[in-house]
């Protein structure tokens, strides 16, 4: 799963280019092409996209007809928006055409890209924690969330039927923002830890869309911004490296098998 920050970058760019435009056509790489394939190519040929939406780790073209477009993108997936008078280095799964642009999705299979009711798209959602950028979510609601959940915050942190988008990364980000061990239970934190840690998570998340995220593929031409908040790490995949906050050495471990970066000098 790719983390919330890459996925919001996604959706503006999609919602940029391709909100009001008629799909003129879905080609499938010849590996993928079944039934369902050619269903699907049917289906959504012809159709609109009103707009484009993320609903957690899901991306969402909302059809004039009602349905649904939904596309998953794991880790090892890539996204690339192009024209139609532009040649691509290396071949796409799955593309999805607008008359003079195109979206290719990389590293996909037929399984990731789905047509679906509305009903079908909220019995999923029904599994997902709240999103990060829903402002719904207090210090009042986020804290209710994990008040039941006896793991590390770590482990509380990447569950996403709690919060929606969070992984490896960002999850690391957050807890050295807010000064807190990734192996300290949910139970043991005092409420200014809430606090400090609720404000990290708004924090890491908006800075990293703001500065391209982590993910340095580039996702059109020109794209100077994707990955530049890789820059901005302070502890992930930093091991052995001097912390930007008090000088100390980051470390790696493991929590409930899961591997943590964390400065422990001022991660308390």
């Amino acid at each position: 799963m790719q983390e919330l920050p890459e996925l919001e970058l996604y959706r503006a760019l999609l919602a940029e280019r391709f909100s009001g435009a008629a799909i003129t056509a879905l080609e499938f790489h010849e590996d993928l092409i079944d039934e369902d394939a050619t269903e699907l190519q049917q289906d959504v040929v012809g159709k609109s996209v009103w707009f484009v939406e993320r609903r957690a780790e899901l991306i969402v073209f909302h059809l004039d007809n009602g349905k649904r477009l939904i596309f998953r993108l794991s880790d090892e997936a890539s996204i690339y928006v192009g024209s139609s008078n532009e040649t691509l280095e290396r071949e796409a799964s799955i593309y999805i055409r607008f008359d003079d642009r195109f979206l290719a999705l990389h590293g996909v299979t037929a399984a990731d890209i789905e047509l679906m009711s509305v009903k079908e798209l909220e019995s999923i959602m029904k599994s997902r924690g709240i999103d990060p950028l829903d402002k719904r979510l207090s210090l009042a609601k986020f804290m209710e969330r994990y008040a039941k959940k006896r793991s590390s915050i770590k482990t509380a942190l990447v569950d996403q039927s709690l919060l929606a988008g969070i992984g490896p990364v960002y999850s690391d980000e957050i807890l050295f923002e807010a000064g807190l061990r990734p192996d300290r239970k949910t139970a043991e934190l005092s409420h200014e830890e809430w606090e400090s840690l609720y404000s990290a998570l708004n924090h890491i998340v908006r800075d990293s869309i703001s500065h391209g995220g982590v993910r340095e593929l580039p996702l059109f031409a020109g794209d100077g911004i994707s990955g530049l908040y890789r820059e901005r790490l302070a502890v992930h995949e930093l091991e052995g490296q001097t912390c930007k906050r008090c000088g100390g050495t980051i470390k790696k471990s493991s929590v409930a098998g899961r591997k943590c970066y964390s400065c422990p000098d001022c991660q308390k």
